[in-house]
């Protein structure tokens, strides 16, 4: 299992490609939750994510070995984007494997980034399956999306900047898909600060990681519809599920109107474009999905890359329907 020492060798590596990303803090979000709430703002990374600091750290892990001449990944969005971006930096080609329902703008910042696309089926195993042959046929190295030493150590570097950027943190809420960046998060966070309490959140319909966390053991989900389509994973990883068995304190499930709820208040009164996946962590605190009363919570907000038009129908169509 990787420590804290891999998570701040990340650091250094990533230090020169990631920002560091601000807190965002809304007094009416705040009053609004009964605690004090804070947002590390991952939606302003580079590419629109988190994803960013994991691939780049898996790439230079690599390049610090052995060349690479072509590379793959298998990504919803998101970490195709943070592939294409880090391997365009270091002139490496690069091929990503994304689902035939991908969002046109994660599509658009694929090709902005020189990445070619190649569409595969609606699930992580289909598109993992295929990126992987990829790699294989074109003598190239595969990218994970989560289940991978270094993919879970870069993203763990947003732990370390947490700690430094607020003090006193009580409780920190972060999303689930296939389990890196909460994984990585926990190594960091509860290494420098075991009193630091981490929850992860998963869509209702997209509760893989909640089942296997109350099962003791991982298991699988059939294929969801969820709209926060970045954490439709059917499964946690081996490695991730192992960390998470760990450190992690609980799991908790927002339904798709309470995710739709969190984004029209955000999009409303912070006037911070997320993604549907990092309304999840804000919808946790808003809708009390674990008890806490006037402490300090941190919410990784973990992207941003949602198509404006769709979005904001998505939101706002069913008004007068959901009484939203």
């Amino acid at each position: 299992m990787i420590d804290i020492k891999d998570v701040s060798k990340a650091r250094e590596r990533v230090r020169n490609i990631v920002k560091k990303t601000p807190i965002i803090t809304s007094l009416e979000l705040s009053r609004t939750c009964g605690n004090n709430v804070y947002l590390k703002a991952e939606h302003l990374q580079k590419t629109g994510s988190f994803k960013i600091r994991g691939a780049s750290n898996k790439v230079l892990a690599i390049l610090e070995n052995r060349a690479m001449k072509f590379v793959t990944a298998a990504s919803s969005g998101n970490h195709g984007q943070a592939v294409a971006y880090i391997t365009q930096h270091l002139h490496i080609p690069s091929t990503i494997v994304v689902p035939i329902d991908a969002k046109q703008c994660k599509l658009n910042a694929i090709r902005a980034y020189n990445g070619k696309i190649e569409f595969c089926g609606t699930t992580s195993s289909e598109r993992i399956e295929k990126a992987i042959k990829l790699a294989q046929q074109g003598n190239g190295e595969f990218i994970p999306p989560y289940d991978d030493e270094e993919i879970i150590a870069g993203q763990g570097t947003i732990g370390l900047e947490l700690l430094e950027q607020i003090s006193n943190i009580d409780i920190v809420v972060i999303p689930i898909g296939g389990g890196g960046l909460i994984s990585g998060n926990l190594i960091a966070l509860k290494s420098l600060n075991p009193k630091i309490k981490v929850i992860g959140v998963e869509p209702a319909i997209a509760n893989d990681t909640y089942l296997s966390f109350k099962n003791k053991k991982i298991t699988s989900i059939p294929s969801t519809t969820t709209i926060a389509d970045g954490l439709r994973a059917l499964k946690p990883g081996n490695l991730t599920f192992e960390i998470m068995s760990k450190y992690l304190d609980d799991v908790v499930l927002v339904s798709e109107l309470e995710i739709k709820q969190t984004l029209k208040f955000v999009y409303e009164r912070t006037k911070q474009l997320i993604e549907p996946s990092s309304a999840t962590v804000i919808a946790a605190v808003m809708f009390k999905k674990f008890q806490a009363e006037q402490l300090n919570i941190a919410c990784i907000v973990s992207g941003g890359n949602s198509d404006l038009k769709e979005i904001l129908e998505l939101v706002y169509k069913d008004e007068k329907e959901e009484g939203v």
